[in-house]
């Protein structure tokens, strides 16, 4: 079998740096290690732009509101949301999922993988049915079957859907996930970061990569001076935009067939090696 080269590395310190949280910036333990610290405060202090880039809703940001070394905008829920962790999680933009479409994405699904329960993350928090895993650090504003939830109404008006998350109990993760995309593709975005069989929808285009682009594309940022680091199949289209995409090494196999750039564990602080091989490089 012929040795293939080594993936070309950046001959240039990137301009901005598009890291994932759970899995990649973040411990198991769900902290930011002094190491990994310290490479976001030098990588802002050499004037590149870092942007936390993630499937988290605004509200559970706080993880990193200790590590914002530069303008503090994030962007959540897996490109749904744009927002400004200075300022109090404030929205800055919002790509929602339209009502009709999530409806038609939970009756396909419910056609397709009988036993599927439903939770509807807005603005404001979630909404769950009653059959949809409890979340003990987030509890639901209303449990109630799935087609109220998504109701129209004065309820929620203000209030837009920003993923429609959907969960089975006995199907693999990745089964359901190629399941999801095959029979509700033409009305939404499906992905996953979950270990369990838990899709993350979102409306049509919606997704990191195009969320960032949109980002970088009015910050002047070519995709080639962006660096990015992620772990999950929502990271995916991300790590294949961005000019170089690293794959973590505890990444899903998927992900780690589909980059050429690998580095160490979120516990070994793999993103904090490569910025600090990064800072080296030329301006």
């Amino acid at each position: 079998m012929p040795v293939l080269p080594e993936p070309a590395t950046p001959s240039l310190r990137p301009q901005l740096i598009a890291s994932d949280l759970d899995g990649t910036l973040l411990r198991h333990d769900k902290t930011v290690s002094p190491r990994t610290a310290a490479a976001l405060a030098a990588a802002t202090a050499a004037g590149i732009r870092v942007v936390f880039v993630t499937g988290r809703p605004a509200r559970w940001m706080e993880v990193v509101s200790e590590h914002l070394h530069g303008e503090g905008v994030a962007i959540c829920g897996n490109g749904a949301a744009v927002v400004d962790l200075r300022n109090d999680a404030r929205l800055i933009e919002v790509r929602p999922l339209p009502r009709e479409n999530a409806l038609a994405v939970v009756h396909a699904l419910r056609t397709a993988a009988p036993g599927t329960t439903f939770a509807v993350e807005r603005t404001i928090g979630i909404h769950q049915e009653p059959g949809y895993p409890p979340m003990t650090m987030d509890p639901a504003i209303e449990v109630a079957p799935v087609d109220k939830l998504l109701a129209e109404g004065d309820t929620y008006r203000g209030a837009p859907v920003l993923k429609l998350l959907a969960h089975h109990d006995t199907l693999a993760p990745d089964a359901f996930l190629t399941l999801a995309r095959e029979t509700t593709g033409r009305w939404a975005e499906s992905t996953r970061s979950s270990p369990s069989a838990l899709l993350e929808i979102s409306a049509p285009g919606v997704s990191k990569a195009t969320t960032l682009a949109l980002r970088c594309e009015r910050a002047g940022i070519d995709p080639s001076r962006v660096v990015a680091f992620g772990d999950m199949p929502n990271d995916l289209e991300m790590l294949t935009w961005a000019g170089t995409g690293y794959a973590m090494a505890n990444a899903h196999p998927a992900v780690l067939a589909a980059t050429a750039h690998h580095t160490d564990t979120n516990e070994n602080d793999g993103v904090a090696q490569t910025i600090e091989r990064l800072l080296l490089l030329p301006t």
